[in-house]
């Protein structure tokens, strides 16, 4: 599986908040938050890790440069707008273009045990299934997208607001084909400017995603969101490998 992590956002609440380091940078389980996803990445078969970092943010390029890693590591250092444009540089830049792939957010934490058993049911669903979408039902989001699901875990409709059939919320976490990457370039040309209205834009076109449930992804945009994380995880300590 190849997997991107996008990581160009300015990281602004933590930096208000006091943190020294960027975002990405910041340690979570004795790592760098990107370096811990990437390691994740690698303990769940990754053939490549593409990154994009942000332009302001030079010493987490240099953090990247400074991994031995066994796999391929491709790094764009570009700012921009949006996670949806993010998603796009790194299909520009190839992501994508050998098959199947699986996309986070940096701030996204999650269980390895949990991702490596996604990323599994990702890799053996058949070909008619477009893609498969990290949900959880923890919510702790300041904006949360809310996904409505059918019993047998298809994805009808990404609402911005609570509503009765939707038992989930998206976890930043999309495993997705090539045939997406046709779809996001229209909504870049379009001048869509949010994922959220992506992945609204994918089941316009018909495409078949599914939705893989998280017991919890805690999405770390201030200090609180990190104190959070630190103590779930600890808790769930026999559960890591």
């Amino acid at each position: 599986m190849h997997f991107g992590i996008i990581a160009a956002g300015e990281g602004s609440r933590l930096r208000c908040e006091g943190s020294p380091v960027p975002k990405p940078l910041v340690e979570l389980e004795g790592l760098p938050m990107i370096g811990r996803l990437i390691r994740v990445m690698e303990e769940s078969g990754a053939a490549s890790v593409s990154v994009i970092v942000n332009e302001k943010m030079p010493e987490v390029k240099e953090y990247l440069d400074s991994l031995d890693i066994p796999v391929p590591l491709n790094v764009i250092v570009k700012s921009t707008p949006s996670s949806l444009h993010s998603l796009y540089e790194l299909s520009k830049a190839g992501l994508g273009a050998e098959g199947r792939f699986v996309a986070t957010t940096v701030d996204t934490v999650f269980r390895p045990d949990e991702f490596r058993r996604y990323v599994e049911a990702f890799t053996s669903m058949p070909e008619e299934t477009d893609g498969l979408m990290g949900v959880t039902g923890y919510v702790d989001d300041e904006k949360p997208l809310y996904v409505e699901t059918s019993p047998r875990g298809d994805i009808l409709a990404f609402l911005d607001s609570v509503w009765p059939e939707a038992r989930f919320v998206s976890g930043g976490i999309y495993g997705l084909g090539p045939e997406a990457l046709k779809v996001l370039e229209g909504c870049v040309e379009e001048g869509v400017e949010r994922m959220r209205n992506f992945q609204r834009a994918l089941l316009a076109s018909g495409m078949r995603l599914k939705a893989w449930e998280f017991e919890k992804i805690i999405d770390v945009d201030h200090a609180s969101d990190l104190a959070a994380a630190v103590d779930w995880l600890n808790q769930n300590r026999d559960y890591q490998s």
